[in-house]
């Protein structure tokens, strides 16, 4: 049993009740009477007990002490937990005090002092305290605490109703606070925090989340070494709808020669201040109609002075144009930091730092550092180029580079964006011409201290290139829509790499496809190459080309990691195309459909180009594919001929002219190669030819047959006419260095389709096409030389017109 006895002269009234939402499942004996509650007036003694033995889960206790300082004098000094003996139930001890509004009541609190936590959130101990300001009968909640803190003093006008929740088995037995009697401080309340070391707290206005009186003003007190600094960061605040003066705060700062100075809630808060500072909140004459909310939640940070803490850093991007720079913390902006976090701040003058801060191009800064780890600092930069006319763009080359002004910074660059905009049919070229690039693949994944991200855009479609890096085979991109290039950095090496960066972009007219690559390997390379939008496929309609070019005296090897495209077509065909680049070269097509090529070898510059259709749904295209470089194998046979040859025709010393032998087992017509280095142009008068017949080689043919020469006289047995192999057409289109185009993206006609098979050798004489050399004297040549002369007219004569040239073939 219990026995509780209260004194009149403590006017202390002790209640015991059920808790809210709890079952009768226990109840208060008092002599032979069940009561479901118990109430000790002032002056009482009453004995009891409990009908479990587990009251605490059914009952609570308020115990509350009713001061009066206006009708007579105020007991101050140290409060006490009153009375002893009382049950072990979460119990609430409530001191109401009344006092005249022209006097002020301050609370001390014993260390390890208070701090203020939001509404409905929990001590981490469950013991808390709540302070409730009393004026004109109106209750103003001054705020919430729990121990170990920066809150040692609450001065209150007028009266206050403080409360300590203690759970039901704590231990405490003195309340931590005292109560004493001020003037008139003329505002609301005055908070005041002891911030003796390095530290973080938040702290709110009166009523927060609701709001703060109207027209009232309160202030906090921070007190701070003089050796230490401190900032205000605001997090979250709303404004009341005013009819009269403006809310505002006001701050009285440490050495400062316009106190107070003034600052609307929008404003960025004073920082990197050192020591003690006055903080007030200052309310207005709201609108009756529509008063709104005006309140404040705000951090106060206090730490140590960077070593270097006068050291500056100009930043100067006065020739930089249409770029950003932020200086954040990692992790910034998905990343909120905890408020108990060590803060870093970046300060572009003494008294202006956040943790965030962005410079743009333009103007020259001057910034230093609060903060003991740079490291924990990050730097993102954002740069734009557009084009609106090819005139004035299309032969500029821009360098894709990090300017100076941000590497020389000693924080770590986290990723730098360009965003490359170009009107329609101005396309984008990306190159590396030293360097070259590395698509990050699986198989060949990047690891160097930075990468590149490179996505192409439009409002209707997002196409992510890939990632690359330096150091590959790739050369050139050409991209067909607005481009976003993200370098992104990893670990510390970037600062010397990013000497040697070679990334260069320039505006290019229309290109066919969405996206092509030009691919330039050293030899004996091996080269990854993976369609774009690898995790969601290509998207629908798109076309992609590679240009890969062999080195010379290497053949490349191609082969796919997979032996279809992988997709279903809803509509349209999805293709494969491969094309080497060269006279007469067999392009290869695969639709979705068909099996993909097996592993072939490249003799010469090749294109592959992938174009997708319409995609069923959950089917994609992706595909994968590899070249691997070589030496050319060269036919011994073939090198001791060719030596052979050359020791006869050394030797002998005459001019040689091979002509095949003529096959009567095929009445079949042959068609010949042409042979680009042979002169074709019809014999004229000697005066116009550069070189005499003597000299060049338009009357030497590797191969004569019967069929070119009767071929049109042969047909087939069906009656349809055999090709005009007699009739020598010689090309009259232009000819260049530039690649072909890619393949085409449409359904394709009169084009063959390879069987998968590898790449049948290059043509090569066998036992049966044998050749007999035709030798002329040097007397000769010179006799001929002279009779040429002499002739006055055409000089040429019929290639077959003569027994000589018939005995040769015969």
């Amino acid at each position: 049993s219990f026995t509780i006895s209260l004194r009149t002269v403590d006017n202390i009234i002790v209640m015991i009740k059920q808790k809210p939402g709890g079952s009768p499942g226990c109840n208060i004996r008092v002599r032979n009477f069940i009561r479901p509650e118990l109430k000790i007036k002032p002056g009482e003694n009453v004995t009891f007990h409990f009908t479990c033995s587990t009251p605490e889960k059914y009952f609570i206790m308020d115990i509350q002490k009713n001061i009066d300082c206006v009708s007579g004098p105020c007991p101050f000094g140290d409060v006490h937990l009153y009375p002893p003996g009382l049950p072990r139930l979460n119990r609430t001890f409530i001191w109401d005090v009344k006092s005249s509004t022209k006097a002020g009541l301050e609370l001390k609190f014993s260390t390890p002092w208070l701090r203020q936590i939001e509404p409905g959130k929990m001590c981490p101990d469950f013991v808390s305290y709540s302070i409730n300001s009393s004026i004109d009968k109106a209750m103003v909640n001054i705020g919430t605490f729990c121990r170990n803190g920066s809150v040692s003093r609450v001065k209150l006008l007028g009266g206050v109703i403080m409360s300590l929740h203690l759970p039901w088995d704590s231990a405490l037995t003195t309340s931590g606070f005292n109560i004493a009697n001020r003037a008139s401080i003329k505002r609301l309340c005055i908070i005041e925090s002891i911030l003796n070391e390095e530290s973080s707290i938040t702290l709110m206005s009166p009523n927060y989340p609701l709001g703060f009186p109207e027209d009232e003003l309160m202030t906090w007190q921070f007190v701070v070494p003089s050796n230490m600094r401190a900032s205000v960061f605001f997090h979250n605040y709303s404004l009341s709808n005013c009819e009269r003066k403006e809310e505002r705060v006001e701050y009285y700062l440490p050495n400062s020669f316009s106190n107070p100075e003034v600052f609307k809630l929008s404003d960025s808060q004073p920082a990197n201040i050192a020591g003690s500072f006055n903080l007030s909140l200052q309310g207005c004459d709201q609108d009756a109609q529509n008063p709104g909310i005006l309140h404040l939640l705000f951090q106060v940070v206090v730490q140590h002075p960077q070593i270097d803490e006068n050291v500056t850093h100009l930043v100067d991007l006065t020739k930089e144009w249409n770029m950003s720079v932020t200086i954040h913390f990692e992790g910034w902006p998905s990343r909120l930091p905890l408020m108990s976090e060590p803060m870093c701040l970046i300060c572009k003058d003494p008294r202006t730092c956040d943790r965030v801060l962005t410079l743009v191009s333009g103007a020259v800064y001057k910034i230093s550092f609060l903060c003991k780890d740079l490291s924990r600092l990050r730097i993102t930069a954002e740069k734009g180029i557009s084009c609106v006319d090819l005139r004035w763009c299309q032969r500029k080359i821009y360098s894709l580079l990090v300017p100076k002004a941000i590497t020389q910074l000693p924080i770590q660059l986290h990723k730098f964006i360009w965003k490359l905009l170009a009107s329609d049919l101005i396309n984008i070229e990306i190159t590396s011409p030293s360097l070259k690039l590395q698509q990050h693949v699986p198989e060949q994944r990047c690891n160097t201290s930075y990468s590149y991200n490179i996505v192409s855009a439009t409002p209707k479609m997002e196409l992510n290139v890939g990632v690359f890096c330096p150091g590959g085979s790739i050369e050139k991109i050409q991209m067909r829509d607005n481009v976003t290039i993200s370098l992104k950095t990893f670990g510390k090496g970037f600062l010397n790499e990013s000497k040697h960066q070679d990334l260069k972009m320039s505006f290019v007219p229309h290109i066919k496809d969405e996206c092509s690559f030009t691919v330039s390997p050293d030899p004996k390379a091996k080269v990854y190459l993976q369609t774009p939008n690898w995790l969601y496929g290509l998207p629908p309609y798109v076309s992609i080309s590679w240009y890969v070019a062999v080195p010379s005296k290497q053949v490349a090897r191609l082969g796919f990691s997979k032996d279809r495209l992988g997709v279903v077509c809803e509509t349209g065909r999805a293709y494969l195309n491969i094309k080497e680049e060269t006279l007469g070269a067999e392009e290869i097509v695969c639709r979705e459909d068909e099996l993909l090529p097996k592993p072939r070898n490249m003799y010469h510059n090749f294109w592959v180009n992938i174009s997708n259709c319409k995609p069923v749904d959950r089917t994609q295209l992706t595909l994968q594919f590899q070249v691997t470089f070589s030496e050319k194998q060269i036919d011994l046979g073939v090198i001791l001929a060719v030596v052979a040859g050359g020791g006869v025709l050394t030797a002998i010393g005459l001019t040689v002219c091979c002509v095949k032998k003529k096959k009567k087992k095929s009445q079949n017509p042959m068609v010949g190669v042409y042979n680009t280095n042979v002169n074709t142009e019809m014999p004229r008068k000697q005066g116009l030819f550069t070189k005499g017949r003597k000299n060049n080689e338009s009357h030497v043919y590797a191969v004569i047959d019967d069929a070119m020469v009767y071929g049109h006289l042969l047909k087939e047995s069906n009656g349809s006419v055999a090709p005009e192999v007699d009739v020598y057409r010689p090309f009259d289109g232009p000819m260049g260095s530039l690649p072909p185009s890619p393949p085409p993206l449409s359904f394709r006609k009169g084009i063959k389709r390879s069987s998968n098979t590898e790449e049948p050798p290059p043509l090569m004489d066998t036992e049966h096409d044998a050749y007999t050399f035709a030798h002329q004297k040097s007397g000769q040549l010179e006799d001929n030389r002279d009779t040429a002369e002499k002739i006055n007219g055409d000089t040429g004569t019929s290639l077959l017109g003569n027994k000589e040239q018939d005995g040769l073939v015969e």
